[in-house]
């Protein structure tokens, strides 16, 4: 990996210093409400990208010179800018932030009642590559590219005064932050934060591993989908796929399934799905079984083993739009392999966090699924990302979620 020379922190306040001019017609996205500014879209003539490095504060203008907003520079990137501050010349400082996680604030506590939520949810709250995922007295922050973190400083303040919180942990192992070669890990950057925290979702308990999990210990974004397992649950036998810490399946088990089998490569990710069954009183109901997921699957298939309940929540099988075609026959091979394991008048609970894979893909994806098993399926319900992952109308990147909960007939 080579080595990046990086800019230094920001301390203080820091206001745009410097003018990024468009070439003539590329604005109209911007005017429109995105928020991303591509390299493509730079008159170089008058505003050489060379001139930047990431974090330098900019005033975006159109070719008339006509301000568009205020952004913060990713000069290697493809975007090369991100607005902060739409139609706006301003700082980007702890005032702004403060700003911005007042509004964020309003937001989720309008829509949830306890203070467990994705806080931040980058260009969706006005902050581009900023995450903050809250725990109750816990924050747990992700920077995702450079630009941005070279604010954490003002960030960190800010989320101290707006919050009292316990502790502040700052977690670096995102893809993105991989691909720009950034460094990794976890860092504590105020007060304390042990190595599990608390939640309640759907008024289950859970402990989420926010210093070692994956992303920042938990994924909120799944959480309406979940709630509606209650009414298919009850009295059910239920396979959770890639259950990580027991998220679907620990839910299912305390809306009144029979028995909870939870599938997972990882042997750190199943003892935490037993630490929040033991948690909420479910260990007697909930198991687990660890291995890839379609070897697993094909191996349950020839024991005869059959479900009335499947929960499919892989990984992302589509990181790019390139790998659209193999990463759909991803999803309808996994889809097929629940299927077989599906008891008829069961329920097939598919879902995917790939942004590139629409939801009629998904659904074709499950329909070729159907076919090649032998049976036909019903959609019952659909989800989607939770109101703290509020999606941006002019940034379609900001869906991503998709859930399709489906009857075998």
């Amino acid at each position: 990996m080579r080595t990046k020379t990086r800019a230094p922190p920001i301390k203080s306040s820091a206001a745009p210093v410097a003018d990024l001019y468009l070439r003539r017609g590329a604005d109209r996205r911007l005017r429109g409400g995105h928020l991303w500014v591509y390299s493509n879209e730079i008159d170089t003539g008058r505003s050489p990208l060379g001139g930047f490095v990431a974090g330098d504060l900019v005033c975006v203008r159109d070719a008339s010179g006509a301000l568009l907003g205020s952004a913060y520079m990713e000069p290697q990137s493809l975007i090369c800018a991100r607005m902060y501050a739409p139609g706006e010349l301003c700082a980007l400082d702890q005032a702004l932030f403060q700003a911005r996680l007042t509004t964020a604030l309003a937001g989720r506590t309008a829509a949830f009642q306890t203070p467990c939520y994705r806080l931040v949810y980058g260009d969706s709250d006005t902050l581009p590559g900023l995450v903050v995922d809250r725990f109750g007295d816990y924050l747990v922050v992700q920077f995702n590219n450079e630009g941005i973190e070279r604010y954490r400083d003002c960030l960190v303040a800010a989320l101290i005064a707006q919050l009292q919180p316990r502790g502040i942990l700052l977690r670096g192992d995102s893809r993105s932050r991989r691909e720009q070669g950034l460094p990794g890990g976890a860092e504590v950057v105020y007060g304390e934060v042990p190595e599990q925290v608390p939640l309640e979702e759907n008024g289950v308990r859970f402990l989420a591993p926010v210093h070692g999990g994956q992303k920042t210990g938990w994924f909120y974004d799944h959480r309406m989908s979940r709630a509606r397992l209650a009414p298919w649950v009850a009295g059910k036998s239920v396979l959770d796929v890639y259950s990580y810490i027991g998220g679907w399946g620990v839910q299912a088990a305390a809306f009144g399934a029979q028995a909870v089998c939870c599938l997972d490569s990882s042997a750190q990710a199943l003892e935490g799905v037993m630490v929040n069954a033991e948690l909420n009183g479910l260990q007697d109901t909930v198991t687990t079984l660890r291995g890839s997921a379609p070897e697993t699957m094909a191996a349950l298939r020839t024991q005869g083993r059959q479900f009335d309940v499947v929960i499919l929540d892989p990984p992302a099988f589509i990181q790019r739009r390139k790998d659209l075609k193999k990463g759909i026959t991803a999803y309808r091979r996994i889809n097929e392999l629940g299927l077989h394991l599906l008891r008829p008048g069961g329920l097939l609970v598919s879902g995917s966090c790939s942004m590139h894979l629409s939801r009629a893909d998904l659904m074709a994806a499950m329909q070729q699924a159907a076919v090649r098993a032998g049976c036909q399926l019903r959609v019952v319900e659909q989800g989607a990302q939770g109101p703290d992952h509020p999606i941006h109308p002019a940034i379609p990147e900001t869906e991503y979620l998709k859930a399709i909960f489906a009857r075998r007939v």
